[in-house]
């Protein structure tokens, strides 16, 4: 559904971590703590965050790298496939030559 309307599955995925981590902030803000407890649980969430950042950011390198490999695999086929079409079509080509020169 979301991929109709031109929305990434990463652009989705960044935008409900930003939306959690805004969530997060203003949660912390408005809770009756001390100013050390608030502290030590922007540290964790923002910890937390940053390993899931760097979690989903190692995730899309290897799924980009696999989509790259699987793209040049792709290239090499059809370029294998053309190189053999256009060397058919060449020596189609000389055959009508000399049929058409001995003709």
């Amino acid at each position: 559904m979301y991929e109709e309307k031109n929305f990434s599955t990463g652009s989705l995925v960044l935008a409900l971590l930003v939306g959690g981590v805004v969530g997060a902030g203003i949660a912390l803000l408005t809770a009756p703590r001390s100013g050390k407890e608030t502290r030590e649980k922007i540290k964790s969430l923002t910890d937390e965050a940053k390993g899931k950042i760097v979690s989903y950011t190692e995730e899309a390198k290897m799924k980009i790298a696999d989509t790259l490999s699987k793209g040049k695999d792709i290239v090499q086929e059809k370029r294998h496939l053309v190189s053999g079409a256009i060397e058919a079509g060449r020596k189609a080509m000389e055959e009508e030559k000399q049929r058409l020169a001995g003709g």
